[in-house]
């Protein structure tokens, strides 16, 4: 009997919770990002993305109406249902989830039941954004949710584009810091492998390199690293000794055209940084809920 064919599917996007939109923008903004208008989810939740030429992007995600969100997760809504979890277990910021661009979000949802690791019903909803030029586009989706419930806050679902926004983002592609795109999402947990399975089916691909500092897994177009305490201590600097057990999401890398530029535009805007492993490396603050490294 021939096992199904994988197909790996390329990172989209990443889930950021945040406290309040207007708090993010400023940050990013300062950041050297260019950030799309503010469009509102019709469950309650409400965004202000940050597009890459690479066709990734950041999603920081505020809830615009708790009503509405409470409703929507009392009547089965997965992706507000885990939002509202994170919220009160981590605070409103962070990085709760990881986003695949997959082309059949129902085939990807049965692979999950069989495999163990679904997160719940498929959702399906459509969302107006503002374009450039002014103008209204309507964009519809469908999303399938991969999870373990050893790992309550953080999870991963496939994003099935059914009608794509009409927009050029060329415009919003254009960042002040030189960035290009995503180049490696970071997850911490202090024995990585523990979780390669969930990883493995959300990205749909066997291949893992394990290592003494954790293990990686390449997307299509990223990588996802999830690192122990060594590891984070090595890359990033940071001690999470004494860290809950679960996948926690820690650190977005972003490729960036010229790194000298990104060091100018840090120093005009007074960004506190470090830098480590030819990387400048950006810690939380409001509106950004986890690490930021520039320089794949």
């Amino acid at each position: 009997m021939s096992l199904p064919q994988r197909t790996t599917r390329p990172l989209d996007h990443l889930v950021l919770p945040v406290a309040e939109l207007a708090q993010a923008r400023r940050r990013l903004n300062d950041l050297g990002f260019v950030v799309a208008d503010d469009a509102r989810h019709p469950f309650g939740t409400e965004n202000a993305c940050v597009f890459f030429a690479d066709n990734t992007y950041l999603e920081p995600l505020a809830v615009a109406s708790r009503e509405e969100c409470e409703a929507a997760a009392l009547a089965g809504n997965v992706f507000v249902a885990r939002d509202q979890a994170f919220r009160f277990r981590q605070g409103p910021e962070g990085l709760s989830a990881i986003v695949m661009g997959t082309s059949d979000a129902a085939s990807d949802h049965m692979r999950f039941r069989a495999s163990g690791v679904s997160g719940g019903d498929m959702l399906e909803f459509s969302r107006p954004m503002r374009l450039p030029d002014g103008r209204e586009g309507l964009g519809s989706f469908r999303l399938a949710f991969a999870a373990d419930l050893r790992s309550p806050d953080f999870f991963l679902f496939s994003c099935q584009r059914i009608r794509a926004l009409p927009v050029d983002q060329t415009a919003l592609q254009r960042h002040e810091n030189g960035v290009l795109g995503i180049a490696e999402v970071v997850l911490s947990e202090p024995n990585p492998t523990d979780f390669q399975y969930l990883l493995q089916e959300g990205v749909d691909d066997r291949e893992v390199s394990a290592n003494s500092f954790g293990m990686d897994i390449q997307t299509g177009n990223a990588k996802i690293s999830v690192l122990n305490v060594a590891g984070m201590e090595a890359f990033f600097g940071r001690s999470v000794k004494g860290a809950e057990r679960g996948l926690r999401g820690r650190a977005v890398v972003f490729r960036v055209a010229d790194l000298e530029v990104t060091r100018a535009l840090f120093a005009r805007n007074d960004i506190e940084f470090a830098e480590m492993g030819g990387r400048l490396i950006v810690p939380e603050a409001p509106g950004q809920g986890v690490i930021f490294a520039f320089g794949a």
